[in-house]
């Protein structure tokens, strides 16, 4: 039918297009008729040219309505009038009338952005200019997407689908145009290995990798063949490298994309940390890598030492390593990691539980406050110390007999025990969760080390400091306790009555307390029975 009829293009009725352009936007058929109605008039341009006469005059009021305007085409996602907004004639401009948002209080530096990038892309090895063409007007679409996409609240579902559609696409488009050609990625790998690399051209090479890889992924069909050609070219000895460099940036690119290889091959990667860990004593192994990032975070609260240590978790999981190596031979890895490798891992929890921080003895187990930036009571090593615990609670489940060694060696459990004081409850918790572990074995060589330290004196302190609150530790002080009396573990029934009955006294209401100290008098009712 007849098309829509549009204001004239200039300046004093841009508030009649902006008003046009947002009265379509619930009605299907006004919308496919606007959009044939702006592309065959040529009116995009046109509005565009308008866009430069607004920001040489610094018409505030003009530009304010363009970027309504050039929003709401974007908004009527057809795929016509992106192939002319992305066009090289028309992008900059574009991004340039979506800086002046009316929420903002200055113009945003898209352009300039956008600019930058595309310059950094011309490190990426293509050399079919048709396929460059596309990846520049592929991350074009992806950046108008991330500007203009509002709230997920704000928006009904399907929105924006044939934008998401030609994304998607268009990446795989290039997609089988790079894997056409062979020495794409060689290329790719010997830039980002080579030391004469800029910083900023390195970064742009591994997040356009990163993003490759992520997209290859998701498509069955191509990740096996991918991963065949990566495990090829060496990925993992490549990404071992990038992970130890100063640029923060590439290293996290670059666990981005170990965390992919995790996911999708876990059997790889598992075979090369078993390889050089048989063949090699150096430190600058991939595991080792992973273990002094995650140490190391300069911003753990972010969340990247979660995802290494999901990695690292899967990397020394036994059970995930059966799909390569027989019982003996994942045996022999744990021994060499807990030879070699754990104590990278539990370095800053024995640093920083170190003897100068409490008095070791039996029979007086004191606190003294923690100082210094490097103590438990600094945020950021009190969310690495919880990180390290997560892992070592992991291990104790996982690594039975290689872990219960480790810790009784190194006392391993006294020193944890210490964080119960931290003023950081989230990390008081993981303490306590540590040791939650060990007693849900049931062990009885974990139960004697308990009670022959005297382990459960810092855990009453701390019931005694958190009787009159109502939080989680609290909560969790008391499942310990509870799980101790349903499973009826005597032995520690019987330490924990016999040491502590006077000082659980004032929190006697408490039916757990009374609950052991019933298991312990039955159970000496019955020795006695026994006896007699």
């Amino acid at each position: 039918s007849r098309l829509m009829d549009l204001p004239t293009c200039e300046l004093h009725r841009l508030g009649e297009i902006a008003d046009l352009v947002t009265s379509v936007r619930l009605s299907r058929v006004r919308k496919e008729k606007l959009a044939l109605a702006l592309k065959n008039e040529g009116y995009i341009p046109k509005l565009l040219q308008l866009f430069q006469v607004c920001e040489n005059a610094k018409n505030t009021e003009g530009l304010h309505l363009l970027f309504d305007i050039v929003r709401g085409i974007l908004y009527l996602d057809k795929a016509i009038l992106f192939e002319v907004m992305f066009s090289d004639q028309c992008i900059l401009s574009v991004v340039g009338c979506l800086e002046y948002d009316p929420c903002l209080a200055q113009p945003g530096w898209h352009r300039e952005f956008l600019t930058k990038t595309e310059k950094l892309q011309e490190v990426i090895p293509i050399r079919d200019p048709e396929l460059r063409q596309k990846i520049r007007q592929t991350s074009r679409a992806q950046y108008i997407q991330a500007i203009i996409l509002p709230n997920p609240s704000d928006f009904e579902e399907g929105f924006l689908s044939t934008l998401n559609s030609f994304i998607s696409s268009s990446k795989e488009e290039i997609l089988h145009g790079l894997q056409k050609d062979e020495e794409f990625l060689p290329e790719v790998f010997a830039q980002l290995t080579n030391e004469a690399t800029a910083g900023e051209q390195r970064f742009e090479l591994m997040r356009f990798f990163k993003e490759f890889c992520a997209f290859s992924f998701t498509l069955p069909g191509k990740r096996d063949e991918l991963l065949q050609t990566l495990a090829k070219l060496g990925i993992l000895p490549i990404l071992e490298m990038l992970m130890g460099m100063d640029d923060l940036q590439v290293r996290s690119a670059a666990t981005d994309i170990l965390s992919y290889l995790v996911e999708f091959s876990p059997a790889m990667v598992q075979e090369f940390v078993m390889q050089e860990a048989h063949q090699s004593e150096n430190d600058t192994q991939l595991i080792i890598e992973v273990i002094e990032q995650m140490i190391c975070s300069p911003d753990p609260e972010f969340g990247g030492d979660n995802q290494l240590m999901e990695i690292l978790c899967a990397l020394i999981d036994p059970e995930k390593m059966l799909a390569i190596a027989s019982n003996l031979e994942i045996f022999e890895f744990l021994d060499i990691f807990y030879d070699r490798y754990i104590h990278v891992l539990t370095a800053p929890l024995l640093a920083d539980t170190s003897e100068e921080w409490y008095e070791i003895g039996n029979d007086n187990f004191n606190f003294f406050a923690f100082e210094g930036p490097y103590s438990p009571d600094n945020y950021q090593t009190a969310e690495i110390l919880a990180s390290v615990l997560e892992l070592l609670s992991f291990c104790v489940e996982r690594h039975k007999y290689h872990m219960k060694i480790y810790i009784i060696n190194k006392d391993l459990l006294r020193r944890t025990l210490v964080l119960m004081k931290s003023k950081h409850k989230f990390l008081a918790l993981c303490a306590l969760r540590f040791m939650r572990r060990i007693i849900g074995l049931k062990d009885e060589l974990y139960n004697r080390y308990i009670t022959m330290g005297n382990l459960f004196e810092p855990i009453v302190n701390a019931v005694l400091d958190n009787r009159n609150r109502c939080n989680l530790l609290k909560s969790a002080l008391m499942e310990l306790f509870e799980f101790i009396r349903m499973e009826d573990i005597q032995f520690l029934i019987a330490h924990i009555v016999e040491n502590f009955s006077d000082a659980l006294e004032s929190v006697k209401y408490i039916q757990t307390f009374q609950g052991l100290k019933t298991k312990y008098e039955q159970e000496k009712d019955q020795q006695n029975e026994k006896l007699s």
